[in-house]
């Protein structure tokens, strides 16, 4: 619609002529719809006008046609007496003797005092505009007297835009008055802010016709109007003209533009508005400017000789904080202050909301002391936000010491402050302080909205305090208001804490009360479901139709996702195909949901024929349904079912990612395919620069089997570098160079783990307990089983083998041994103590030497060598026999006797 100013066809709006002549026409104000419509530019560059045609009525007498207009199109009330009930007794009017011309004898007018500030007539004038409908009569007295700053006056002082477009039009059929561009701006925004569009483009129009040429400000003015109005596209084309026009934005136009942008989340293009105009710049001038510029910068872009304003500067600070950017925000507060801009509370609370939103605590503080500094006393919306901010970062001390702050400066804290306290309150399980702020809302008689409701009624759940929680529920629900939003929030308060009995009561509550909404019905059955009552749960669901309530797809999903997750897929299936004849699949998860049961449970066929449903009704897979498939079968180890899904996958043009490939990996090094297993780790790499761990293990893996030193080497030292090597990474390469009877190299590694705490799983101490039994280090052996066993890790069969080697190489009867593993055998407990006394004894730090023997006979038979030493004999009976040196000067041995077999 916008576009450079053009003359108008008289045909299209008239202009009355004077009130003087015999007859005259009267402009028809018919009120446009409310709803905006998009301002469109004709080709020919003109302003396309959405005005109601203005039209003659047919010629009536004068005082007819402004009785018709003053009772039917302002609503002013006329009685037929030519009287204004309204101001009967301020007005006195006389009928001439020709017919019946009103005019004004007396006035006794009271002016209100918000117009006293004009002095002179001007109070008057506007007292009888308010209280007398005919134009003529209110404004006879003083029609010779209205110059260019009363008109403007009158013009803005009217509180309806009715009024003032009736005033505007009897200026002009007057005649004898001037209408100049402030005049106009005056009725454009009067006209923009009650959002009648097509009168605002009829009254440009008329501009164009009257030639009067708009001013900065008149485009400012629409920019505003039309910003304000929700239409930023239109306010922004007005921008476009003006700039055509060869005028730039002044100050206020400027900043009412980043505020357009900043209204509509646009914030780099309000910062880049912002830049352009501070460089003198037009809107399509991308290139250097030619105005002079000085090395005045705000955020590093220079400024010319403009005095900016703190409402700028405010603008500017919350535009920067909205777009999260605090360093410019900063930056441009300082600047503020730099330039002896003093900043107002608006300001402070502007910066203080900006730094406390990205919690920059420290900073907030030091604007506190600044505003102390200056002299700037916080409003209440300062403590407010002070109190959500410290709220907000876990210091509710700060918040409650700010709010009793803003009750000491004598300033009452707002709704919002007292539900943000309370709410912070009851988050933390303060019970003691939220009873008292709970007893401040009552006195102040304040409200307390449905969310900070349900959060009370979580925090009195929470603190074991049932009965109270009951009866603040109680307290609203009695009030008969509650919204299924607010009901649905305690069901789940108390459904989530495994208080079903109490959920099911608000339920039923809330269906004496009124009809449930598919909301109440849905935080039942989660309640159900994390009660583990899925019997109920489902009875619920088939009961809503009864109810008159239709389940939505959140019920679906929710029952869907309760039963599969509590492995009764059977169960699952049957709603899932239900929300599939509602009409609510509108993708593959709740098929996922079900056959990811299945394959938990290790039904695979019936995940298959899951998935070929899936596919029969045209429900695409997805990603994630191949990934479960393709794990199933990799866990069994069946390649040939695996790679059918990736094949499936590769048709359906559904791309590989590294989920499928870790699966795959897994499949390729338990059926050992180490080829495949290479390239799918080569194609992992593509996707991301650091391979996961688990990928990484699997081809240390499957290099240690094949003792490929180099290859493994290189993996296991990447891991090291990134510092994601973990047990298993360690235990793999252990095996690998113990394989390689290079046991220096893998005693390393075994030291390495135990220094990292890393040796904590079973399959680990095994390995470590193999490789000291082939090195022969038998008392590093049996310390290892040792520190095993203390560390609670249950040994299995696999780690009584290597230290039956140690026994046996320490010369333990083979017969002992065996002994030993079939006493464990038969009692597991009394095998496991047997073998714990002899890995006691073996690993006593008095002992030289471990001497075993076949019968006790031949203990008595050590040499007088002995003497000073202890030695541990297991017999073949598994009698363990201490040999401990007398104290007399004669070689005598003490035989102490300990019975570990069962």
């Amino acid at each position: 619609m916008l576009a450079k100013l053009q003359r108008i066809d008289t045909n299209c709006i008239h202009i009355p002529s004077s009130t003087k002549t015999s007859t005259s026409s009267v402009v028809s104000v018919s009120q446009p719809p409310n709803k905006p419509q998009p301002i469109k530019k004709l080709p020919n560059g003109g302003v396309k006008k959405r005005l109601n045609r203005v039209y003659k009525k047919p010629h009536e007498p004068k005082t007819h046609q402004k009785h018709d207009l003053c009772s039917t199109q302002n609503g002013f009330s006329k009685y037929p007496d030519g009287e204004n009930n309204s101001c009967s007794s301020r007005v006195e009017k006389n009928r001439g003797s020709l017919g019946g011309n009103v005019v004004a004898k007396k006035t006794h007018a009271k002016c209100s005092t918000k117009w006293l500030r004009y002095g002179g007539f001007i109070p008057a004038i506007l007292e009888a505009l308010e209280t007398v409908a005919d134009l003529d009569v209110a404004l006879g007295p003083w029609e010779k007297r209205l110059g260019n700053k009363e008109r403007t006056i009158v013009l803005k002082e009217q509180s309806s835009w009715e009024r003032a477009l009736e005033i505007f039009e009897w200026f002009k059929r007057e005649g004898c008055y001037e209408l100049n561009v402030i005049h106009y701006n005056v009725m454009l925004r009067t006209l923009g802010r009650a959002r009648k569009w097509s009168l605002v483009e009829s009254l440009w129009d008329e501009m164009g016709k009257m030639n009067i040429v708009p001013e900065n400000s008149t485009y400012g003015t629409l920019i505003d109007v039309y910003s304000k109005g929700g239409l930023k596209d239109e306010a922004l084309r007005w921008l476009e003209v003006m700039a055509e026009q060869g005028m730039e934005p002044d100050e206020v136009t400027m900043g009412t533009v980043v505020q357009t942008h900043k209204k509509a989340g646009e914030f780099e293009k309000a910062e880049q508005f912002f830049q352009k105009w501070c460089l003198g710049k037009s809107l399509e001038d991308d290139g250097e400017t030619s105005i002079q510029t000085i090395s005045i910068s705000i955020n590093g872009y220079a400024k010319r000789h403009v005095s900016l304003s703190s409402y700028t500067y405010n603008n500017l600070i919350d535009t920067y904080g909205k777009a999260g950017k605090l360093k410019e925000a900063s930056e441009t507060f300082a600047r503020m202050l730099k330039d002896g801009v003093v900043p107002n509370t608006v300001t402070f609370n502007t910066m203080i909301h900006v730094c406390g939103n990205q919690g920059r605590l420290e900073e907030v503080a030091s604007l506190i002391h600044k505003m102390e500094e200056l002299q700037c006393s916080p409003d209440a919306r300062t403590y407010s936000i002070l109190i959500a901010i410290h709220a907000k970062y876990d210091d509710i001390e700060m918040a409650a010491n700010y709010f009793k702050k803003m009750k000491e400066a004598s300033l009452e804290p707002d709704l919002v402050g007292y539900r943000t306290l309370l709410r912070a309150f009851s988050i933390r399980h303060m019970v003691g302080e939220a009873e008292d702020l709970i007893k401040e809302f009552d006195e102040q008689g304040l409200e307390i909205d449905e969310f900070t409701q349900s959060s009370v009624t979580r925090m009195f759940i929470e603190a074991g305090m049932l009965d109270k929680s009951w009866l603040w529920f109680n307290r609203f629900h009695l009030r008969r208001n509650m919204s299924s939003d607010c009901y649905s929030a305690n069901i789940d308060a108390f459904g989530e804490r495994g208080h079903v009995l109490e959920a099911q009561r608000i339920f039923m509550s809330c269906l004496e009360d009124r009809t449930p909404s598919v909301l109440e019905f849905n935080v039942m059955i989660k309640a159900y479901g994390i009660n583990k009552e899925y019997a109920k749960a489902c009875q619920l669901f088939d009961s809503m139709e009864k109810c008159n309530v239709v389940p939505d797809k959140c019920s679906y999903n929710t029952l869907i996702q309760m039963l599969a997750s509590a492995d009764l897929p059977h169960l699952a299936v049957l709603y899932v195909r239900k929300m599939q004849e509602a009409g609510f699949v509108s993708d593959c998860s709740p098929y996922c949901a079900v056959i990811s049961s299945y394959v938990k449970l290790g039904q695979l066929e019936r995940a298959e024929g899951v998935f070929s449903e899936m596919v029969g009704l045209n429900v695409p897979p997805d990603v994630v349904v191949y990934g479960v498939l393709v794990n199933a079968f990799a866990d069994i180890g069946s390649v040939k079912q695996a790679l059918k899904y990736v094949n499936a996958m590769k048709e359906a043009c559904i791309t590989i990612n590294t989920v499928i490939c870790k699966s795959l990996i897994k499949l390729y090094t338990k059926v050992g395919y180490l080829k495949e297993a290479e390239e799918t780790y080569k194609m992992i790499q593509s996707f991301e620069s650091d391979p996961d761990v688990y990928s990484s293990n699997c081809m240390i893996d499957l290099y240690s089997e094949r003792c490929m030193v180099n290859q493994a080497e290189r993996i296991f030292g990447y891991l090291k570098r990134k510092g994601h090597a973990n047990e298993f990474s360690y235990a793999m390469m252990l095996c690998m160079y113990k394989k390689l009877m290079r046991f220096e190299e893998a005693s390393r590694i075994a030291q390495k783990m135990k220094e990292l705490g890393l040796l904590s799983e079973l399959l680990s101490y095994n390995h470590v307990l193999w490789l000291y039994a082939s090195a022969g280090r038998y008392n590093e052996a049996v310390r290892t089983f040792k520190e095993m066993i203390e560390s609670s890790i249950q040994p299995d069969d696999y780690t009584f083998k290597p230290l039956g080697v140690v026994l046996t190489k320490c010369g333990v009867p083979e017969q002992a041994v065996s002994n030993l593993e079939i006493t464990r055998r038969k009692n597991a407990l009394s095998g496991l103590q047997a073998w714990v006394i002899v890995g006691k004894f073996l690993t006593d730090g008095k002992k030289d030497v471990i001497v075993g023997a076949t019968s006790n006979a031949s203990v008595s038979k050590f040499p007088p060598q002995v003497v000073g030493h202890q030695f541990l004999v297991l017999t073949s009976n598994l009698q363990l026999i201490l040999l401990q040196e007398s104290q007399s000067e004669a070689v005598r041995i003490t035989i102490v006797m300990v019975e570990v077999n069962s």
